[in-house]
């Protein structure tokens, strides 16, 4: 994501200071130093971008193996104040 939007903001630049290029008048260089100027802006300001520190990679824990206690579930009947009912609960051995 960031390199497209480097990309993108670098391709801006580039073309907003050739697009502002053949409406300037000519005299004294003024196109020429608003090209060199958009395009040193756009490489500075790509290169800044460029040179941030990148997004965080996810690394999967190491895989753990646990020995697990035999269990089972087994059904339950309780009174709960109004009648008997059942539910299941785990039982480990």
């Amino acid at each position: 994501m960031k390199k497209t939007l480097a990309a993108f903001v670098a391709v801006a630049t580039i073309a907003g200071s050739l697009a502002v290029a053949p409406a300037a008048n000519a005299r004294d260089g003024a196109v020429a130093a608003g090209v060199a100027g958009g395009l040193i802006g756009g490489a500075l300001l790509g290169g800044a971008i460029a040179a941030s520190r990148p997004a965080p990679v996810y690394v999967a824990p190491a895989p753990v193996y646990v020995e697990e206690a035999p269990c089972r579930m087994v059904r339950e009947r309780f009174w709960d104040g109004y009648g008997w009912r059942f539910r299941r609960v785990e039982v480990c051995d």
